[in-house]
């Protein structure tokens, strides 16, 4: 039996878990909230996140992470902001160990994707990243699912494919860890550009030409940091980012329907416990466009929204009366 730690237990990493747990693997998934470890291992369930799903008895929550000799994988699913620190909770792990991120970030003031994180704390072990369309809510039910598992190292890539799949989860993998990284970090701030368009009620055409030029200014981010260009065109590019924009159940889009109505961003923090991974992202995203020379328009409005208290009326009509130019820069 796989013995697989999860670092975090919130929705993501309690759906991970739970689908783990249904595959065979003994999981110990450290929660930072004392009561989650009580109701997980009493109740089998987990009273914050996911509070409807029940975890099997494969799943063991820990306050404090013991030996990690035993460890055959790390599953990280803790927000960007604090995934430097979490990761420090896998000191000990064997050499060679797969460490997957499943967050979906940038970490602040460094400006690292994760698996870069992961390969300066824990340099002896072998960084990965699973991304993709993919709800925690729905993943936790058994919805079926079709995500990437990516590694610079194609033997890992593909440890990481059987580590997770199953007949409802489906994983491809990938070696284009900057692609699939950063196809699922700036697609959130995009998230939150959509949910403003619909808390103001402009209709379906500002959000299908949102899709459409985030993708562009994703895609040229990647390209400028060395990642595929088709790797936008799949799963965790277009696909997640159709997702996270349209569906209901994206943190991201509600933060930025709550925004569009009139809310600020600290009214959101104070009454959400969950993270959307959007408003920090929206941070660094504009920095590293900048380190790379390619302007990103949609998150730079983004970011002056939430962080400058600009109207979002007063960012749209900048972001509609930019120069025209031609479609595909060539």
């Amino acid at each position: 039996m796989t013995h697989v730690l999860v670092l975090g237990a919130g929705s993501w990493g309690t759906a991970l878990s739970a689908h783990l747990g249904r595959k065979g693997a003994r999981v110990t998934l450290w929660a930072y909230e004392p009561e989650v470890v009580v109701g997980i291992n009493t109740q089998r369930h987990n009273p914050l996140f996911l509070p409807e799903i029940e975890l099997p008895l494969s799943v063991t929550a820990v306050g404090k992470v013991g030996a990690l000799g035993d460890v055959d994988a790390v599953v990280m699913v803790a927000p960007s902001k604090v995934f430097r620190s979490v990761l420090l909770h896998a000191q000990g792990v064997r050499p060679g160990t797969p460490i997957v991120s499943a967050t979906k970030g940038l970490e602040p003031g460094s400006l690292d994707l994760m698996t870069e994180v992961i390969a300066d704390v824990l340099p002896s072990c072998r960084p990965a990243a699973l991304s993709g369309p993919s709800f925690a809510e729905e993943v936790a039910h058994g919805a079926p699912t079709a995500v990437v598992g990516a590694a610079e190292d194609e033997e890992v890539a593909k440890a990481v494919q059987e580590m997770f799949a199953s007949p409802t989860f489906r994983v491809y993998a990938s070696t284009d860890v900057v692609g699939v990284q950063l196809g699922g970090a700036l697609k959130n701030v995009i998230a939150v550009a959509a949910g403003m368009l619909e808390g103001l009620g402009l209709g379906h055409n500002p959000r299908a030409a949102l899709i459409t030029r985030g993708l562009a200014e994703i895609t040229r981010l990647g390209e400028a940091m060395g990642a595929d260009p088709r790797t936008f065109a799949g799963l965790a590019g277009v696909g997640d980012l159709v997702l996270t924009t349209t569906g209901s159940l994206s943190r991201n889009r509600q933060l930025g329907e709550f925004v569009g109505k009139g809310g600020s961003l600290a009214d959101w923090k104070a009454k959400h416990r969950t993270v959307a991974e959007g408003a920090d992202t929206a941070l660094t995203a504009v920095e590293l466009g900048k380190r790379h020379g390619v302007e990103l328009p949609v998150c730079a409005q983004v970011h002056a929204i939430l962080f400058e208290n600009k109207p979002p009326m007063k960012a749209l009509g900048e972001l509609m009366g930019r120069p025209q130019t031609t479609e595909v820069r060539r």
